[in-house]
């Protein structure tokens, strides 16, 4: 680790390796999200679920998701092993999650078991997932402070978030998806479970080298006397910390959208009914990675420059912006099967849009993951604790609560347009029905989101400006409490 100093202030930063390693968490989080992703056809070809209750399930443990969140703040307060406290929470998790999902996905599934023991399954995996995401959603605040280096962070973040659903993307919809018979039945799921949680603990062993510089009991010290953490505090930050409910509100009206599209049902409308090529997407998103992540750097760079706030209203709005010209490209195209045709006017025009609406995205995601750790920050001036846990929690359990129903939409979507007790397989037929709902769900749900963050950015005054004050009173008020602690 290592310190720069920028008008007086001393900024804590972390080497890159570093920041690599703890970026790689993705091989992790997001294996797992793309695997959870297909709980719907868990549920359908393991449990006998219908749909319908599949989307009450899958929306009542995403609420009971949200609740575990700010209870581990009070783990994670009282957790000070020899072994340090990410490092332990982390690989408990793992350990949690990793029993679950393979019971669910694999071991308990088509055996005879009802809605019952899948509900009990997937809550085990959300106390499992919950102790690793909230850790980790403390990592960036715990290695660095400076401003300039906190968005490069997010970069990283969000690239490997980019890089391993891709990936996986390929590994299941081009290479077992053909291997089980091109439909999503119990082999492929199997098979699918495997290969996430051999993914899963190589990004969670990454994450421990990565973080262990700064597991240590002084880089979690508040501004005078600890205490330890109530039920109260909790109120109190989501009362008084203005920043935090700006982000509360802009990050769970997009979690809404973004939930909703990645379920496994809506990609499969969308690329496998609307476009007729269930792996063209994973094609499209290989293609596109590389621009995707130069978008996200130069976001960084923005955020770096312009402060983290003023980065997500930017980016933003032009999300909203190809957003909308997606929704005029599909509505006038007269064939989008075109669009799986390689050289095709159709696919050219399809690529751009994509390219350009997913790297608005990218930077909207990176700008959101340094601003995070400016909101943790803001929390220690405005109270005096470095409470992480607390912060993430808080915004976690609201941003969950919210969100929970994405899934539920997804479901209640489908069913509204036929597929009531089946869902969407890559064969079905393309009908209207199909074509709007996909529209809908694709494009026009993220453009009422993104406009709710706007909103919600407009009234919070967390700005790099601000933010550099901020660091300033954090420095003299430890200063003090360290004059007085000495005097004393």
């Amino acid at each position: 680790m290592e310190n720069t100093r920028n008008e007086g202030i001393t900024y804590r930063k972390a080497k890159l390796w570093q920041i690599i390693l703890v970026a790689m968490n993705a091989l992790n989080a997001m294996a797992v999200y793309q695997l959870i992703g297909m709980a719907s056809y868990s549920a359908s070809i393991g449990y006998g679920v219908s749909t319908a209750i599949i989307g009450a399930i899958l929306t009542g443990t995403r609420i009971f998701d949200g609740i575990t969140d700010p209870l581990l703040a009070f783990v994670y307060d009282r957790v000070n092993t020899r072994f340090g406290k990410v490092r332990v929470i982390l690989v408990t998790g793992f350990i949690i999650e990793a029993l679950a999902l393979l019971s669910m996905f694999d071991w308990c599934s088509s055996k005879g078991f009802n809605w019952l023991v899948f509900t009990l399954l997937y809550v085990i995996y959300v106390i499992g997932y919950t102790m690793e995401n909230m850790t980790v959603q403390t990592i960036p605040a715990l290695i660095t402070n400076d401003p300039k280096q906190r968005p490069t962070v997010g970069v990283w973040f969000t690239a490997f978030n980019y890089l391993v659903p891709m990936a996986l993307s390929i590994v299941f919809n081009n290479v077992l998806l053909p291997i089980y018979g091109g439909e999503y039945n119990q082999a492929f799921l199997s098979a699918a479970v495997k290969v996430v949680i051999a993914i899963s603990a190589v990004g969670i062993i990454a994450v421990c080298i990565g973080v262990s510089a700064y597991d240590k009991p002084e880089y979690f010290e508040g501004i005078g006397k600890h205490e330890r953490l109530k039920f109260k505090d909790m109120w109190d930050v989501l009362a008084h910390n203005k920043p935090l409910q700006s982000y509360i509100a802009a990050q769970a009206s997009d979690k809404i959208a973004q939930i909703t599209v990645s379920q496994s049902i809506i990609v499969t409308m969308l690329y496998g009914i609307v476009i007729g090529n269930i792996g063209y997407g994973t094609i499209l998103s290989v293609v596109s990675m590389l621009p995707s992540i130069i978008f996200a750097v130069f976001g960084a760079k923005y955020a770096g420059k312009h402060g983290s706030k003023n980065g997500i209203v930017t980016w933003t709005r032009v999300c909203i912006v190809f957003a909308a010209l997606m929704i005029v490209f599909f509505l006038l195209i007269p064939d989008t099967t075109a669009i799986a045709k390689t050289g095709s006017i159709a696919m050219i025009l399809y690529f751009v849009l994509t390219l350009a609406l997913n790297g608005s995205k990218m930077c909207v995601t990176t700008c959101a993951s340094s601003f995070m750790a400016d909101v943790i920050d803001y929390e220690l001036d405005r109270s005096g604790r470095y409470v992480p846990a607390v912060v993430s929690g808080t915004y976690s359990l609201i941003d969950k609560i919210i969100s929970s129903f994405g899934t539920l939409i997804a479901t209640g979507c489908v069913a509204l347009i036929g597929y009531k007790s089946t869902v969407p397989q890559p064969s079905d037929e393309l009908t209207t029905g199909v074509f709007l709902m996909t529209i809908f769900l694709q494009y026009v749900l993220p453009i009422l989101g993104w406009i709710v963050t706007l909103i919600a950015m407009h009234g919070c005054k967390l700005d790099k400006e601000e933010m550099e004050r901020v660091q300033e009173r954090i420095r003299d008020k430890k200063a003090a409490a360290k004059a007085a602690a000495s005097e004393a």
